[in-house]
């Protein structure tokens, strides 16, 4: 019943975006692909040749472990469609959105791209993706079991332009070992003040510190903001906040660290790539004056946390701290898959790699669930046997801790906000080193943020 009702919720959902002709029935795939789905909901036809002949480019960014997996899908995508091959391009992540600008610019982006929830908005406006609705209507692309929620989820104004690729949720990785031997109790749907009381005893018991969230601000001021009724931060031309007041919490919470001595500072930092899995401060370090307990990361980098991470360090995962939980956590694609403007003839070769990498058996079974929960879910159930301790932890954690705490995602930022993030990461760096107050952060980040979103 359940995916009967996912297929119906679909075909409502595509037929709101698109003509529906055939006496009002939506367009969908003929009776003869039906036949080639499988009793289990796979779509099969994706493992058959499709006559395509391209060199396609794919960015990415991520872990090894991200990238090795999704090579050999690609493989295994090119041994099917031997006229087809996969060129991947790894960018980092603070790099990636200034190269995908700067090569949109140029008219040299690759073909097919991911995309972040958080910029999904600007990289439309700025005319970067191609609208994928079409391709669905006639079934290139195969979201048939997809929930309806994650497919909206990709559109801008009502047309879809990116396709989730895994289910995801915030997550507080933390080094367990450590903990256990502290004696700490860690629970879920910490509160800031239990969270600060975790990082006093940390620190006084060992001298290990705590880092937060540093560089990564456009993930972790929205997620403090949302216990406070604030589920959307930006409006057309100006911030979506009543007063300065509103940013004093985010703040305070590095001004609290610093005080208490406690937090991981800018000197530490100035040599390690901002969110980086390998390089942060949990898994690489010197002196505990240099070690973190914690990592602000995403539920999908648990694998690749574990594999950075030293031999005898086992990993919790836990919610980010927030002052209502509940009302902060959410549910999220971990990343969209999205086709580029510039791929010109090979748009549609770009489409069918895309649907490849969501429906086929044999490429999940590959890259098990490493950009989150598969999206398709009857692709979902049949890899869940293979999952290894990581991956069942992943879906445990989003099923059972963050699913029945949560709220609905926030809509995705506009253009103007990546430059509004900028400014509130710096503002983090002047408070860790003692430059502003919490207060004086939230009003400057109040003031320039609002200046920001009213320029033309």
């Amino acid at each position: 019943m359940r995916r009967r009702l996912s297929v119906l919720l679909l075909l409502a959902l595509l037929c709101g975006l698109t003509a529906c002709g055939n006496g009002g029935e939506p367009v969908s795939q003929t009776e003869e692909d039906q036949e080639n789905v499988s009793a289990a909901g796979i779509n099969t036809l994706v493992e058959e040749p499709n006559g395509d002949t391209a060199d396609l480019t794919f960015m990415w960014w991520g872990s090894e472990v991200r990238g090795e997996r999704t090579q050999a899908a690609f493989d295994l995508y090119s041994e099917i469609n031997t006229g087809v091959n996969v060129e991947m391009e790894a960018v980092g992540w603070p790099d990636y959105w200034n190269q995908l600008d700067a090569r949109n610019d140029s008219d040299s982006l690759s073909d097919f791209v991911q995309i972040d929830y958080a910029f999904l908005e600007r990289s439309v406006s700025k005319g970067m993706l191609v609208e994928l609705t079409p391709y669905l209507a006639d079934g290139t692309l195969d979201l048939s079991g997809v929930d309806p929620g994650l497919i909206s989820a990709g559109s801008v104004n009502g047309r879809i332009y990116a396709v989730c690729a895994g289910v995801n949720a915030p997550a507080l990785m933390y080094n367990k070992t450590l903990i256990d031997e502290l004696g700490i109790q860690i629970k879920d749907q910490m509160t800031l003040e239990e969270f600060f009381e975790v990082a006093r005893q940390v620190y006084e018991k060992s001298g290990v510190k705590t880092d937060v969230a540093y560089g990564a601000v456009n993930n972790y001021l929205p997620y403090v903001l949302r216990a406070h009724d604030i589920t959307k931060l930006f409006n057309n031309t100006s911030l979506n906040v009543s007063s300065a007041a509103d940013f004093e919490e985010f703040y305070e919470i590095y001004e609290t660290g610093v005080k208490e001595g406690w937090i991981i500072g800018n000197d530490v930092h100035k040599d390690l790539t901002d969110a980086s899995v390998e390089e942060n401060p949990m898994v690489i370090y010197t002196t505990p004056d240099t070690q973190s307990w914690c990592a602000f990361f995403w539920s999908n980098q648990l694998t690749a946390l574990k594999d950075a991470a030293p031999e005898d360090m086992e990993i919790g995962i836990t919610t980010w701290p927030s002052a209502d939980p509940a009302k902060s956590d959410y549910l999220k694609p971990a990343q969209f898959l999205a086709v580029t403007t510039d791929a010109g003839e090979d748009e549609a070769a770009a489409v069918r790699a895309i649907n490849y990498l969501l429906n086929s058996l044999p490429a999940n079974e590959v890259m098990l669930g490493e950009r989150g929960v598969p999206p398709v879910m009857p692709v979902a159930e049949a890899i869940s046997p293979l999952m290894d301790e990581n991956g069942q932890t992943i879906t445990a954690y989003i099923n059972d801790v963050v699913a029945p705490n949560s709220s609905n995602i926030s809509p995705s930022d506009p253009d103007k906000g990546a430059k509004v993030y900028e400014c509130a990461d710096d503002l983090v760096r002047k408070v860790l080193d003692g430059e502003l107050t919490a207060a004086e952060a939230a009003q400057e980040l109040y003031e320039k943020g609002n200046q920001i979103m009213a320029e033309q």
